[in-house]
């Protein structure tokens, strides 16, 4: 092997360890941000309200990840109903939510 072909090898040796460090950062980041997201969560609902938001990320994971940014939003403005939100508080707010959509209608002649 000459040199330049050495060269070349621990360039493109070099460049991928730095993509995969990147990366790896990226995912470390992530995984703090989705770790505040969950502790502010804890301490804004109440134990049903969170087994509700769990519930609502299976079947729709966008909306409920909507209403948690919402909620968060709130709490960091210190608008928030009540703290802990309970079931009920919860369960008004996605009626809220809910009735703010446009409901679509076909119909059939």
């Amino acid at each position: 092997m000459s040199d330049e072909e050495l060269d070349e090898l621990r360039r493109r040796k070099m460049a991928e360890l730095q993509q995969q460090a990147m990366a790896e950062q990226q995912v470390a980041q992530e995984e703090a941000i989705r770790a505040q997201r969950a502790a502010v969560l804890r301490q804004i609902l109440s134990p049903e309200a969170r087994d509700r938001m769990n519930n609502l990320r299976m079947v729709k994971p966008e909306f409920a990840e909507q209403l948690e940014n919402e909620l968060i939003r709130l709490a960091q403005a210190k608008r928030l109903p009540e703290v802990p939100i309970s079931d009920k508080t919860l369960k008004t707010m996605l009626a809220q939510v809910q009735s703010r959509k446009r409901d679509t209608k076909i119909e059939f002649r």
